[in-house]
C-alpha cells in the first residue's frame, strides 16, 4: 500500500513551484499565507480553514527559526521550524508547506504569484510589504478576522503567569 504521507506536503521552493504550476494549469485558485505558527492554537486552525475556503490550493509558508528570532526576539520560536512545518502539513485544509528564511515572503510570492494572499486581522493590507506585488501580479490580499485571545503570545504569557503562581 503506497499511501501518501502528510509529510509529502512539505517541500522546497522549487518543488512547490512545480506543484503550483500544475495546479494553475488545472485552473485551480492558489491561496497563500505565511507566518511563524509557533504554538498551534484554535485561532490558527480557524484562520487556515477560512483561508482554504477562499480557493483550491492552500500554501503555507513558515518562517524559519532565524527569521522568527528576528521578528519575535531571541526566546522564539518555541518549536523548531521542521516540527512547525510538520504540524501544519498534518492539517487537512493545508495542501503545501514550505519554510522561508527571509524577513518577508516577498520573494516567495514573486515566484508563486498567488491568486489570493491571506493574513490575519492583526495586519492591515496597506502595511504588508508584499501587498503591492500581489496586486501587480493580478492577485488579491484578504485580511481575515483576528480571533481575540487566540495567539501564541497570549499562550506564552499565560504559561509564564501560571509558573509565577506556583
Amino acid at each position: 500500500m503506497n499511501k501518501k504521507s502528510y509529510l509529502d506536503k512539505i517541500g522546497t521552493k522549487d518543488a512547490l513551484l512545480v506543484k503550483v504550476n500544475a495546479a494553475r494549469n488545472d485552473k485551480k485558485k492558489i491561496v497563500f499565507t505565511n507566518g511563524c505558527f509557533d504554538l498551534i492554537h484554535a485561532g490558527h486552525i480557524r484562520y487556515l480553514a477560512e483561508a482554504k475556503a477562499l480557493g483550491d490550493m492552500l500554501i503555507v509558508a513558515i518562517n524559519s527559526d532565524s527569521s522568527v528570532r528576528k521578528l519575535k526576539g531571541l526566546s522564539r520560536p518555541i518549536v523548531e521550524e521542521r516540527d512547525r512545518a510538520e504540524v501544519i502539513a498534518a492539517l487537512e485544509m493545508v495542501d503545501q508547506v514550505t519554510i522561508f528564511d527571509d524577513d518577508t515572503p516577498v520573494q516567495l510570492i514573486a515566484n508563486i504569484k498567488p491568486d489570493i494572499h491571506v493574513k490575519g486581522g492583526d495586519y492591515k493590507a496597506g502595511d504588508l510589504p508584499e501587498s503591492g506585488l500581489v496586486k501587480e501580479n493580478g492577485g488579491t490580499v484578504v485580511i481575515l478576522p483576528f480571533w481575540k485571545g487566540r495567539s501564541t503570545t497570549d499562550i506564552i504569557a499565560k504559561i509564564m503567569k501560571s509558573k509565577d503562581i506556583q
